[in-house]
């Protein structure tokens, strides 16, 4: 052991003294060769891969960075450390790592799952920012094969992959781990264990923790040249020894350099190489391609068709196993798939395990029902293209990461294609039976043909100046969505009106304004779901606003209360109406899906008719951000 860590360390010592060596062909390490990659056509084809985001991280079931956040004194995830194993300069990760036995893990068992579900490949996580390997290395003793569950976890799931005809990926996550490591360097501030080094400063441990950082190399990917060698060569084994058909690197292209190019261009070539000169890898970061690779976005979704094919990572729940995180229901990964695939993207959904790597009943059940909705519609997602739009409806997001919690409704409908074939999917079953397609309006061409995916009947239809109306049946299909399959001649979108939703008030006279009502001004700006129930969200600007139009028969005078969450506690924002502004000062509230009423004070509307209530900041410099769930105008008595 000691032999070995000498030798890490003077291999830690050596910066690049040639370019790194990579395998013959046409890509060469720099971005201006990666610009003649085409992405392959089965990447296009599939739309939608799990991911397994598991590892040692798993075993506390607290979430994810939790290799991280327990050498970071007063973070919950240290707390749960110290009260469930130990101190950190006496019990680290690598104890937990010890703990992680995958004993319940059937790869096989749940790639038929997945394969059921609708996934078309599988992707493995490789290593995590812990700099623990799922694979079987030769040059890092910290993996999978060694410690842990003594199993080749990287080479277990490629072979269930294989056998359920699935393309296999792996990601990458070490190009990050050398500053995101570094707190296991440090040491209590303040308490009985002050000044004591955790067990990562360690210097037996240095090829799991990594060695010390430079002073003020704090960036997600780090600028000494010594840890750009060590992430290529082990990166490189990696791709080596398993040749995936996706590698997927959590950053930027890694490193902004020739090393993360050179690190592309080998996938490229070798996988040229071995498929007779087609090339069909696929590399993902999160960086625009431009077609030099794939762009992925974490937790998010473009704003409209990419002219690219782009992929979303994201989850059913954290990351890694949390026992305070409930899985997202099966309507919210049916949404973002159909609007994903209807802006030229893939999903890659993480099905989060536990410790012992099987995964929870309720996990399991959504994934049964998105395999029974797939059953159905997936002739209206895979082998498919965008058509000239995305779509239409009433959620409009700025799009980017971090963005996917949208409120949509049979209103919103994504549209993809394949040969003679148009697909328009609304994102919900339309109560009043009738489902109205406005792109498609007697001046978007002639419609030949509609027919409702998963019935066997006709549907009545009829194709007017306002869009394509369709009768549908009163027993839904789905209860996530209505899909339709059209033919028609030379079809092209006609233009939308814009929708204005007037706002009655109820039998005592009072109007209730919600989020779905509402006008939304500005790019960023949109409705999410908090708590089980649409609200505005995603409020960080100050030049953006809502307004509601409120049909007044009987004028008089009325209280104004707004329902708000936010983390701050001096903003302002306005409600202006009928001329007359108020002026709202929201408490702070404990979280921003615990909504608090805020009373604005009280308005006077003296003529009948349509009037435009808008909500927006009182001016930038007092402006915080805010969500909001519903404004109430009650009649005063």
């Amino acid at each position: 052991m000691r032999l070995a860590v000498l030798t890490a360390l003077l291999f830690c010592q050596t910066a690049w003294a040639q370019p790194p060596q990579i395998a013959d062909g046409p890509f060469k390490g720099n971005e201006e060769s990666l610009e003649q990659y085409r992405c392959p056509d089965w990447f296009r084809d599939a739309k939608f891969g799990i991911w397994s985001h598991w590892g040692p991280q798993a075993v506390p079931m607290q979430g994810d960075w939790y290799a991280k956040h327990m050498y970071v004194q007063g973070h919950r995830q240290y707390e749960h450390h110290l009260k469930t194993y130990g101190h950190p300069s006496e019990h680290g990760y690598k104890e937990i790592i010890d703990l992680w036995k995958a004993e319940k893990w059937d790869p096989d068992q749940l790639m038929d799952l997945y394969k059921k579900a609708g996934a078309r490949y599988f992707v493995s996580m490789g290593s995590h920012h812990d700099n623990f390997f799922l694979w079987n290395s030769k040059i890092h003793r910290w993996n999978s094969v060694k410690m842990g569950p003594k199993r080749d976890v990287v080479g277990d799931w490629q072979k269930s992959a294989k056998k359920h005809g699935l393309r296999f990926g792996v990601s990458e996550h070490l190009v990050a781990s050398f500053t995101w490591f570094q707190p296991s360097h440090g040491s209590d501030k303040k308490g009985p264990k002050t000044g004591i080094p955790y067990d990562g400063a360690d210097p037996k441990l240095q090829d799991l923790y990594h060695f010390p950082a430079k002073p003020g190399d704090t960036g997600w990917n780090s600028n000494d040249p010594r840890y750009h060698k060590i992430w290529f060569n082990e990166i490189k084994e990696l791709v080596d020894n398993y040749q995936p058909d996706l590698l997927y690197s959590d950053s930027h292209m890694p490193f902004g350099n020739e090393v993360g190019a050179s690190l592309i261009a080998h996938l490229y070539n070798t996988n040229e190489a071995r498929h007779a000169g087609k090339l069909e890898a696929v590399y993902t970061c999160k960086q625009k391609s431009e077609g030099r690779w794939v762009e992925d976005l974490e937790r998010g979704v473009m704003p409209k068709i990419n002219p690219h094919p782009w992929q979303t990572d994201t989850s059913i729940g954290d990351w890694y196993y949390n026992e305070h995180w409930k899985p997202r229901p099966v309507s919210w990964t049916i949404h973002m798939l159909v609007d994903i695939v209807s802006k030229n993207g893939n999903l890659l959904l993480n099905v989060v395990q536990r410790p012992d790597g099987s995964i929870d009943d309720d996990v399991r059940q959504s994934l049964e029902q998105l395999a029974d909705w797939i059953a159905i519609h997936g002739e209206a997602i895979y082998e498919t293209r965008p058509w000239l739009v995305y779509g239409e409806g009433g959620v409009r997001y700025r799009g980017g990461s971090f963005k996917e919690d949208f409120n949509y409704s049979a209103r919103d409908i994504r549209f993809t294609t394949k040969g003679p074939s148009l697909y328009a999917v609304a994102l919900g079953w339309p109560d009043d039976g009738k489902l109205l397609v406005r792109s498609l309006a007697s001046v978007a061409g002639k419609i030949n043909t509609v027919s409702l995916l998963g019935y066997d009947g006709n549907v009545d239809w009829q194709q007017t100046d306002e869009g394509l109306v369709v009768t549908v049946p009163t027993k839904a299909v789905s209860e996530y969505t209505c899909a339709l399959k059209i033919t028609g001649e030379d079809l092209k979108p006609a233009p939308i009106p814009k929708i204005i939703i007037t706002v009655s008030p109820d039998k005592a006279g009072n109007y209730v304004l919600k989020p779905d009502d509402a006008e939304l001004n500005g790019d960023q700006i949109k409705i999410e779901n908090k708590g089980g129930q649409p609200n505005v969200g995603y409020w960080d600007r100050a030049d953006e606003s809502v307004a509601w139009t409120l049909s007044v028969d009987k004028p008089g005078k009325f209280n104004v209360s707004a329902l708000i969450a936010t983390a701050h506690a001096d903003g302002e924002f306005v409600v202006d109406a009928a001329g007359q502004r108020l002026v709202g000062k929201p408490a702070k509230t404990s979280g921003w899906e615990h909504f608090q009423e805020t009373q604005l004070g009280s308005i006077r509307i003296d003529k009948p008719g349509k009037h435009v209530l808008t909500m927006q900041a009182r001016d930038a410099k007092t402006w915080k951000p805010i969500n909001v769930r519903q404004l109430k105008l009650v009649r005063d008595k």
